[in-house]
């Protein structure tokens, strides 16, 4: 994920209704954004996961199978697809629930691989990846930095983070992180803003950190250290209208919806469909079809997670 950095001001949140985001009149419509060129394609690998974290984007957790697993057999036709339509497509994401959780990870991610996309794994770094080591260690032999991690680390300091984690969290995940940097792989950092804390005390605690592990990492560069923002669990959402991105100065263009889709397999059709981005895997009226073609469609944001998220926190799962 990456952030534009650039979050709505005070002044400009203060001229939004607080009715929820799907209320709009005619005349003050949500933007419509365009699938301009399919760079990175998301692979949801079911919403299992060895956590139950509070404050989790998709709810995953030990015991949340509404996404089911897919297998290899689910996900050849899409690449098959981008193939055959030379799709601009450069990145396989897989994100969870736990990726590693998923018995068929390993032959998606050597599959991703095998066909030249790079593969781009978002993992909490415990056991259920380091049960995957050999398989792992094979393929960075082979592809190098084409397999990337993106390592989930809600805060710098072990307490917030167990308090996010659970307990013994901590020490899983930095013996994880020791053992990703002891053997040269490519991984990257992704924080929260959970506590409320300034974007410069977070990178700074994050550099103490890093430097306790002789981490490779430099915390003030975006593409070691992404901070997300955080979404309403409950209540109402500033909506966003189509003028919003000109106030705001984002390029619809960069949105995540404009250069990305996901595949989610859920558990109601047994059956794979295509969803406009990471963060909404669940609602039917956002589905999108059964096939990238017939998911090149127009998005329209009004997802509360469209404004909180994208819009007004300036994140991007890309």
């Amino acid at each position: 994920m990456t952030l534009n950095n650039k979050p709505a001001s005070d002044d400009y949140k203060s001229t939004l209704s607080e009715k929820p985001s799907e209320d709009y009149s005619d005349s003050d419509t949500p933007p419509i954004v365009n699938l301009n060129s399919l760079e990175t394609l998301w692979i949801n690998t079911g919403t299992l996961c060895n956590l139950s974290c509070p404050h989790c984007y998709i709810e995953s957790s030990p015991t949340n199978n509404r996404l089911l697993y897919p297998t290899l057999e689910d996900i050849i036709p899409y690449f098959e697809e981008i193939s055959k339509y030379n799709m601009p497509t450069k990145e396989i994401g897989f994100t969870g629930g736990e990726p590693f959780m998923n018995p068929n990870i390993m032959q998606l991610i050597e599959e991703t691989l095998n066909r030249g996309f790079s593969s781009l794994i978002l993992t909490n770094a415990m056991r259920p990846m380091m049960k995957k080591y050999k398989d792992l260690l094979l393929l960075q032999d082979t592809y190098g930095d084409l397999i990337k991690l993106r390592i989930s680390i809600d805060h710098y300091k072990e307490k917030y983070f167990a308090e996010e984690r659970g307990k013994n969290s901590w020490n899983s995940m930095c013996l994880g992180l020791n053992w990703l940097n002891d053997h040269g792989f490519n991984f990257t950092i992704a924080a929260r803003k959970l506590w409320n804390e300034p974007e410069e005390k977070i990178r700074d605690g994050f550099q103490d950190f890093f430097n306790s592990l002789k981490l490779r990492l430099d915390p003030y560069n975006n593409e070691h250290l992404v901070i997300f923002p955080e979404m309403p669990i409950e209540g109402t959402t500033q909506k966003i209208t189509k003028n919003c991105l000109d106030i705001l100065d984002i390029s619809i263009d960069k949105i995540m919806c404009a250069r990305s889709r996901m595949i989610v397999k859920k558990r109601e059709s047994q059956e794979t469909v295509v969803m406009p981005c990471t963060l909404i895997p669940y609602e039917k009226n956002f589905e999108l079809g059964s096939t990238l073609t017939k998911a090149n469609k127009d998005i329209t944001l009004n997802h509360p997670n469209c404004s909180s998220f994208c819009i007004l926190g300036g994140g991007s799962c890309n």
